[in-house]
Parts: C-alpha cells; structure tokens; sequence
C-alpha cells in the first residue's frame, strides 16, 4: 500500500506542478470566494482551523482572510521538531504574521496554543493530494494531520482541485476519514 500511496502521491503533484500559475491563481481565489456559501455556520464565535498552502497545494491565504473577515477565529497549524506527531496551533492575525517555519512553512508567529487548541474548533480545513467519494483522504505521508484530526467531532474540509475528487484511494486503518471536499468549481461537496 505504501508504494501504490507514494506512486499516487507523485502523480498528483506533478499534475499540480504542470498548472499554469493563472490557472491555480483563478483556482485560490475561487476557493476563498466559496467561504461565503460554506454549508456551516462561519460567525464571529466560531473558531476555524485551516492551513498555508505550500508550494502547488490549491489555495492560498485569500481563505484564511475570507475567513477572518467573517470574524472567525482561524487557527493555523506550527509543525513541532522532532518525529512527526500532531500539530500545534497559533492564531491567525493575517498575513504579516507569517514566517518561515520547519520545511520552508509559512507559519503564524504568534503565542503557541499547543496541540489541544484544535479541539475549539467546528470546522478543520486540511490539505490533501487527493479525496475519494467515501472521504479517504491522500495527505503527504508523514501522519501529522491523521494524528491531529484523530477524535475530532469537527466538520472536517480537504482542499483539493476539482480533478483530485476521486472514486477510491487506497486507506489505512490508522487514516483519518473527511466529511467534505472543497473544490475551486464544485465548492463544498459532502463525502461518505
């Protein structure tokens, strides 16, 4: 399974290399735009985990600020040294707040929140290389989301181009299910 994951893993990101850099900027802004629609409740007293998007990952911080001009609180995850575990959070206080972190990151500077401040939040939007209909989800490898996300009660979004919903991707026992994608043209699609 391992080798099938990393052959998959390696098409998707090539797929998303070749995108011709107006076609993934018209895709970022598409995917902030949806924020506006979301099928869950986004208020002043709501609390949002999302991420950066690095390198060819779709999006960008258009949806951290779409979220924070709804007057969420959004959460942006630090990645700890060491072996990889679940992540930490600090809040979002917009995009002069980032620096980069561990792997060339842009990560929030802020006061630390540690790795329980996840469970504030009603909504997690994760990275993902792929989601298949039944809501397994294709990360990077390492487990850091499958460890955070693992109890979570929250609405739990992928964020993926509309081409990386798929029928099925090999899963894991210790894998980590999403109950949504998040797609620049389909918007918020609900999985399972």
């Amino acid at each position: 399974m391992r080798t099938m994951k990393r052959r998959l893993r390696a098409e998707f990101e090539e797929r998303r290399v070749s995108r011709p850099f107006a076609a993934r900027q018209r895709a970022a802004s598409d995917l902030a735009g949806w924020i506006l629609s979301a099928p869950f409740r986004l208020e002043y007293d709501v609390t949002v985990a999302a991420y950066v998007p690095f390198g060819s990952e779709p999006g960008s911080v258009a949806l951290l600020d779409a979220l924070a001009d709804r007057g969420v609180t959004v959460l942006v995850p630090v990645v700890p040294a060491g072996e990889p575990t679940a992540l930490d959070w600090v809040r979002y206080d917009g995009s002069d707040s980032l620096a980069r972190g561990r792997w060339g990151l842009l990560e929030p500077t802020g006061d630390h929140l540690g790795r329980d401040a996840i469970r504030a939040a009603t909504v997690i939007f994760v990275p993902a290389y792929a989601v298949d209909k039944s809501g397994t989800r294709l990360g990077r490898g390492a487990g850091y989301y499958d460890r955070t996300l693992a109890g979570s009660t929250a609405e739990t979004v992928a964020v993926i181009y509309d081409d990386e919903l798929v029928e099925s991707l090999p899963a894991a026992p210790h894998d980590v299910r999403v109950g949504w994608a998040l797609t620049p043209d389909g918007g918020f699609q609900q999985l399972g």
